[in-house]
């Protein structure tokens, strides 16, 4: 099954997939690469990104976006309360063909956003760093690479973290006329907001900070 068949496949499940799914989408993490720019602290890099409720694109309905990048040439960043599949991190590293012994627990995989779903992001508290880590100045940062998968089966990983497959992307000044427009507010980083709690309370969570001055 081709990578496009299998994402909109998953799109349209409402429970978690079978381990056998699972593992495909770990196949494309694994070979993913990384963000090919640094993080820049600026403009609303580091923050969270919440959609408004006249937001009607159904890429971005009630989605709350860790902002990885935004400067003059754009924006990046990566959705955080959209799981899409749950299944054994052991299953996940024998698929890859990697050390499974020791693993233990589960993982999930999340919507990262609608531009190349074909990649694989770990958004992930910055207690964890390898050669392929994007690290930002506020805590948080991103890696892509199956080794991460290993350490958090050995309980070596970073404490917090989100899979995802998929990011958002705006060309430059698109962003800048869509919260213009009302479609998005920002809020200041909050871990909690991130890692912790009911994905499906992530959205409302942000959006009751709206008036909170920033």
């Amino acid at each position: 099954m081709g990578s496009t068949n299998m994402i909109r496949m998953i799109k349209r499940m409402k429970r978690p997939v079978p381990g056998t799914v699972l593992l495909l989408l770990w196949a494309i993490l694994a070979v993913a690469p990384g963000p090919a720019a640094s993080q820049e602290d600026r403009h609303l890099a580091g923050r969270l990104l919440v959609a408004t409720p006249e937001l009607g694109d159904p890429n971005f309905s009630h989605t709350v976006i860790y902002m990885v990048e935004h400067d003059e040439r754009g924006a990046m960043g990566l959705v955080v309360n959209r799981p899409l599949a749950k299944g054994p991190i052991a299953d996940l590293l024998k698929g890859l063909h990697a050390e499974s012994e020791e693993a233990q627990g589960e993982i999930i995989i999340h919507y990262g956003g609608p531009v190349q779903p074909d990649k694989g992001f770990v958004l992930h508290s910055d207690d964890y760093i390898s050669d392929s880590t994007l690290v930002g100045s506020s805590g948080i940062a991103v890696t892509t690479q199956v080794e991460i998968v290993q350490a958090i089966a050995r309980g070596k990983g970073p404490k917090k973290n989100i899979f995802m497959l998929g990011y958002a992307g705006w060309a430059p000044g698109q962003l800048e006329a869509e919260i213009e427009e009302g479609g998005w507010f920002s809020i200041p980083l909050d871990q909690g907001l991130i890692f912790e709690g009911d994905p499906a309370t992530k959205w409302e969570r942000a959006l009751a900070r709206r008036k909170i001055k920033t």
